[in-house]
């Protein structure tokens, strides 16, 4: 098959991947072999070939917002033909105290789907079973691969931020992630107000009927009740908390932060204000998520990619130059 590899060892900015015939991987027991319909670009692959996530395999195939059809390894709920899409989270343990206690998300042994485990940017991807999830129709494979990472996790976001129904949420950064994200907002019937330094993200935001929206030095016209971070840099997260009402809070959603600057604790903390990680996803997030992006006819904007071109699918992401969300599709 055909796949775009990533070594440790490239240096070469902006060719990351190099298109290569590889074996097709060979179906292994509690595995399903898809067929890669299509496959989202995430930051987080550019945080992985950037190297910003430390490398932990000399050769590596990324991509984890996989679709793909099912083409050995069926089961009742997969048969032979049927859609499926694979997420971030390739894997858990099942043994240790946080899957023990419904939190699959914190395993103390993951696996991460395009990081430890080959991921999707190939003609044929190999998944845990119990991690490739049976697709509602009405989404092509296209329209439906941002949404296994990208929204999963700004679904995610919500709920560590505690989002409750009519709220003012802030969305700091407007990349793939929270323009998902603020369909589920609006039909909570929360005031969205947007704060982006891209004018075409900006523009986006405008045209997805976001109440307020502004520039990265912006500040709301209103106080928060939540709010969600989608930038890698802490400074951003201190303007969210800035934004914010006693007792709210901030979820990072971010798998990778430059670094958090000092802040005055009397004026931006405290008064019961929170910060909250966003740690990966669980399986119920996905279920829950894919339910919610059905019932809503969720079709994200997508700039699609051949496999040839997955170095300019990553280069798009880095630069912001992607109209909505970047798809390869071998």
């Amino acid at each position: 098959m055909k796949a775009a590899i990533f070594t440790s060892a490239q240096t070469a900015p902006g060719s990351f991947l190099h298109i290569e015939e590889v074996p097709r991987p060979q179906l292994k027991a509690g595995h399903v072999l898809l067929r890669v319909v299509a496959c989202g670009v995430c930051r987080t692959d550019l945080h992985i070939v950037e190297k910003d996530l430390p490398p932990v395999r000399p050769r590596l195939i990324p991509g984890h917002q996989i679709v793909g059809e099912v083409v050995e390894g069926a089961t009742a709920d997969l048969p032979l033909g049927i859609r499926a899409g694979v997420s971030w989270m390739g894997g858990v343990d099942g043994d240790c105290w946080y899957c023990h206690h419904r939190m699959e998300n914190l395993c103390d042994k993951p696996t991460f789907t395009g990081y430890t485990v080959d991921g999707g940017y190939a003609e044929y991807a190999l998944v845990r079973t119990d991690f490739a999830f049976p697709l509602p129709a009405g989404l092509d494979g296209v329209h439906v691969a941002p949404l296994l990472c990208a929204g999963i996790i700004g679904f995610r976001s919500l709920r560590v931020a505690g989002v409750e129904h009519g709220e003012r949420v802030g969305l700091f950064g407007f990349g793939s992630s929270a323009s998902l994200a603020i369909g589920i907002l609006q039909s909570w019937e929360c005031e969205v107000y947007v704060v982006t330094r891209g004018e075409s993200h900006r523009n986006s935001a405008v045209s997805l009927g976001a109440t307020w929206v502004g520039k990265e030095d912006e500040k709301p016209p209103v106080v928060l009740d939540r709010a969600v971070t989608f930038a890698p840099s802490g400074k951003v997260v201190v303007s969210a908390l800035a934004s914010l009402r006693k007792g709210g809070v901030v979820a990072i959603n971010a798998i990778h932060l430059d670094h958090m600057p000092s802040f005055d604790y009397d004026k931006l903390l405290w008064g019961e204000r929170q910060i909250r990680s966003v740690a990966n996803m669980t399986r119920q997030d996905a279920r829950d998520f894919l339910k919610i992006a059905r019932d809503l006819h969720i079709r994200p904007q997508v700039t699609v990619f051949p496999l040839e071109a997955a170095n300019q699918a990553v280069l798009a992401v880095k630069e912001e130059t992607e109209h909505g969300s970047a798809v390869i599709v071998p």
